[in-house]
């Protein structure tokens, strides 16, 4: 059985998503929304994404997988691999798994997601690292935008679902 695979992330207008390894917008909205989205399924990450975490610990309620290329890197409560296949082999029994970041993990598993789950923050913040614009993708088209608010900064944002027109690659 093959598992349905889903990004998500929380991007700026010009699909910026991180800063010297951490998020360029605070947006409490969009932490409910992921852990919403995420908890209780597997989540793929890199390595510089599980360190970013609080105490650089796993996320509760969920499988965390990280993808990296450090055959030593081996923290407690995490699985670890090393390849794309191996990520998604490792979640092949589940329903669905998350990639959830960070860059080079979103560029290497983007090509094996059905779907893409978007918070878009309507603003332009210094970045160094980006998602790739889906917008200007062919492959890919937006399947729901749901109304966001506001952070108390004062960035407006929404909830955009895009999906795959053309098939993702195969397994």
């Amino acid at each position: 059985m093959s598992c349905k695979l889903s990004a998500i992330v929380a991007v700026c207008d010009d699909w910026g998503i991180g800063l010297d390894g951490g998020m360029v917008v605070e947006n409490r909205e969009d932490m409910r929304h992921f852990v919403a989205c995420t908890t209780g399924h597997p989540v793929i990450m890199g390595r510089k994404t599980l360190e970013s975490f609080p105490g650089g610990r796993p996320l509760k309620n969920r499988r965390n997988v990280v993808l990296t290329r450090d055959e030593s890197f081996s923290p407690e409560g995490v699985e670890v691999v090393h390849s794309v296949d191996e990520a998604l082999d490792t979640v092949a029994g589940e329903d669905e798994a998350w990639v959830i970041g960070g860059g080079q993990v979103y560029e290497l598993l983007l090509p094996h997601c059905e779907r893409a789950v978007v918070t878009r923050d309507h603003c332009l913040r210094k970045s160094d690292t980006f998602f790739p614009n889906l917008d200007a993708d062919p492959a890919w088209e937006v399947d729901e935008v749901r109304e966001g608010g506001f952070t108390p900064e004062g960035v407006g944002f929404d909830f955009a679902t895009y999906v795959r027109r053309l098939t993702p690659t195969a397994d």
